[in-house]
């Protein structure tokens, strides 16, 4: 089976941290801190852009 790079439905907004949590193996906790982290360290905007860019274009979960 393939691996697949897709929202989960374990989902806080849009299903996107969570989704990357499952396809490499990692606490959707821990990928959504690094997140955090990475959108504070670069003021936001870069961050936010990027996550409504992979909400629009990862595909939902079967």
């Amino acid at each position: 089976m393939e691996k697949r790079l897709t929202k989960s439905n374990q989902k806080s907004l849009c299903g996107v941290c969570g989704g990357i949590a499952e396809y490499l193996d990692l606490d959707p906790t821990i990928v959504r801190i690094g997140y955090a982290a990475l959108t504070a360290f670069t003021i936001g905007l870069p961050g936010i852009v990027l996550y409504i860019v992979m909400a629009l274009v990862m595909p939902n979960k079967n």
